[in-house]
């Protein structure tokens, strides 16, 4: 029976509303432990600003925790827009911060909260949350139940000089898996504190044993590294050090890094990564740019002492196998990729993280060549083993493997775990992409055309379309059925990137190809190997000003424009020209490898299946002959939602 459709069934939800309904968009469900870290993580905003130096935590014993740092308070004036008290909007709005403006003026030059969404979501999802400010002389507390205002503000005594912020916050449990706050990870989180901001005090106290931790690390990152690593012996001495961009540099005054790495022949590794204090367990372009830094390093230093075996070219990961580091960025307007920030995706990081460490390191080696030939003969080692690991997969292959479409450019590797496959709208996105790659371990096959919807196709006669078989034959993996027991060791790439323009029919060619490999090669979905590229619709080209040469910076979307705007305008830039792709085909081989075809910049969306029913279900709306009825009807109840690229 069909439901009644009118105006009255269009939902706005208000205030805090949609994170209550979908709590796992803006935060971890697992635990409360993130939303009490957004509360820590605003305290740290203060330390890196240097108005405050202590942190002090508390966990209770009924899992609630208090938060108190004493940099400037939050301000408790009524807000000049919203006629409302301003501590009550940090704590009740969206989208409301005061790390927004990164302009001369603005309160934070350098901060881990962008999104202004940060403890009104710990607001959401707790039963009670106490804000007490010391503030221009006087103490004022607010309280909250369940994100709405249970206790005005109200002002309760004076406090002279003192300022600082204090925050009790008791999550609710229906949100979350569990309601217990994992004390290790909450001593680890605030460990790194201490380690990142040396000249503050951080503790913890636990009420049920009445312990107090406080945590301090003179030497700073190589203290605490040496401390992770557990008395593993390291093969050469940590290498660390930090650098600071002044006026003159090609990045913003005050961009910069600080690390140390080591490396062990046996034991653990460690790699922790963070950006404006910030934790990054998922790393991302500044974790590249130590990476990218340090190889460039190594290489160079290979090549001068003529240390390399005929035959063996190093890769990264031959060098970093067995290397632990700690690195800490910072970023002015850093772009993580999700609410959480757990991976970084700016992708000027990679540059500015790199250049901050090929050079010393470099010099480094050379001053200390025993070091630099140790470190070496550990890279060229892996280097080898890999390469005979590779020929050992080449001949359990054998004889039998079916030709190769010839339009197929492929990559030299044959360590399937590396390599990867690009499939490529049209021949003159494919020539920009065979010219970009990298032809190690980077393969092309452009597509002539639209694919067939194979949704209601029987996999017997899938071959017949020529595309279709090509895309089969290059990946070395038939079709197969969702339960099938299918053997994925003759895969031929680890990575199958679908690679469309950023418009309709872009669109709609990866539609069809995700039909493809839904419905015909579904393990491959599930293990993991199904990615969608994703190109940058603005480029940003500026002029040059002063002693700062010309730069390019590329967007993926009108959001990430308007962030790189802001940061122009902060380094007083006004010169600069704003251009669109068309197409991948406009762009050129250095442009398409940038943005999207380099491991370190690009931005590439891993496919999952998170309820396989309900995806079933709505791709048979979508893509069954049989079904015009019921899509007509889908796309006008959802078809408001849409955003029109007209």
């Amino acid at each position: 029976m069909a439901e009644k459709y009118s105006e009255a069934s269009i939902k706005v939800l208000k205030g805090l509303e949609p994170v209550r309904q979908r709590p796992g968009m803006y935060t971890r469900t697992e635990n409360p432990c993130h939303i009490v870290q957004e509360a820590i993580d605003n305290a740290s905003d203060e330390a890196l600003g240097g108005f405050a130096d202590k942190i002090e935590v508390t966990l209770f014993e009924d899992n609630s925790v208090s938060i108190t740092d004493n940099g400037r308070g939050i301000p408790v004036g009524i807000h000049p827009e919203e006629g409302i008290p301003t501590v009550e909007i940090v704590f009740t709005k969206l989208h409301a911060g005061g790390k927004f403006d990164k302009k001369s003026g603005g309160a934070y030059s350098f901060s881990g909260g962008l999104h202004g969404v940060g403890v009104s979501v710990t607001n959401a999802l707790s039963s009670r949350l106490e804000v007490t400010v010391m503030r221009e002389g006087a103490i004022h507390k607010i309280a909250f139940e369940n994100g709405e205002v249970a206790q005005a503000l109200e002002k309760t005594g004076s406090c002279g000089r003192k300022t600082g912020t204090s925050l009790f916050i008791r999550p609710n449990p229906v949100y979350f898996d569990t309601h217990v706050i994992p004390l290790a990870e909450l001593e680890r989180l605030l460990r790194s504190k201490a380690v990142l901001l040396p000249n503050i005090s951080v503790s913890l106290t636990i009420a049920r044993t009445g312990e107090t931790k406080t945590w301090s690390y003179p030497e700073g990152l190589k203290g605490y590294l040496e401390e992770m690593l557990d008395g593993s012996e390291p093969l050469i001495p940590f290498f660390s050090g930090d650098r600071i961009c002044g006026k003159s540099s090609d990045f913003s005054e005050g961009e910069g890094a600080a690390w140390v790495i080591a490396w062990t022949e046996e034991g653990s590794i460690c790699r922790e990564s963070y950006v404006n204090l910030i934790p990054t367990p998922a790393g991302g372009t500044h974790e590249s740019g130590l990476r990218d830094g340090v190889f460039q390093a190594v290489r160079n230093f290979v090549e001068h002492h003529g240390l390399l075996p005929k035959g063996v070219k190093l890769i990264s990961e031959d060098l970093f196998s067995r290397a632990s580091f700690v690195l800490s960025a910072k970023i002015l307007d850093p772009q993580f990729q999700g609410q959480t920030k757990e991976r970084l995706s700016s992708r000027e990081a990679v540059k500015l993280v790199s250049s901050m460490l090929s050079d010393p390191f470099e010099l480094w080696l050379n001053e200390h060549a025993e070091h630099g030939k140790k470190l070496a003969e550990l890279a060229i080692r892996q280097a080898q083993n890999r390469l005979k690991s590779a020929q050992k997969v080449e001949k359990r292959k054998g004889s039998g493997v079916a030709v190769l479409p010839g339009k197929l450019t492929d990559c030299e590797s044959k360590d399937a775990s590396r390599t990867e496959l690009f499939l490529v709208e049209g021949d003159s996105a494919g020539g920009s992409a065979k010219m970009g790659r990298d032809k190690e371990f980077q393969a092309i096959l452009p597509l002539r055309g639209k694919v067939l919807n194979t949704w209601e196709q029987e996999s017997a006669r899938l071959f017949a379309n020529n595309e279709i078989h090509d895309i089969a034959v290059a990946i070395g993996i038939d079709p197969h059925e969702k339960d099938a027991d299918i053997d994925l060791s003759s895969l031929r790439y680890d990575k199958i990137c679908i690679m469309a323009d950023a418009d309709v029919d872009g669109a709609h060619i990866q539609v069809l190809l995700l039909t493809l490999f839904y419905r015909h090669f579904p393990k491959l979905i599930e293990k993991g190997h199904i990615h969608v590229a994703q190109p940058p619709l603005f480029r940003i080209d500026t002029q040059g000003q002063g002693k700062k040469p010309p730069k390019k910076y590329y967007a993926l979307d009108d959001a990430e424009l308007a962030a790189i705007e802001d940061r122009l305008s902060k380094e007083g830039i006004r010169n600069f020209s704003i251009s669109r792709f068309k197409g991948l085909g406009e762009m050129s081989s250095e442009q398409l490898w940038d943005t999207t075809m380099n491991p370190d910049t690009r931005r590439l969306m891993k496919i999952s299946v998170v309820d396989a029913e309900d995806t079933t279900t709505k791709m048979n709306m979508l893509m069954s002959k049989h079904e015009a009825q019921a899509r007509r009807a889908w796309i006008e109840e959802h078809g408001n939602e849409a955003e029109a690229d007209i």
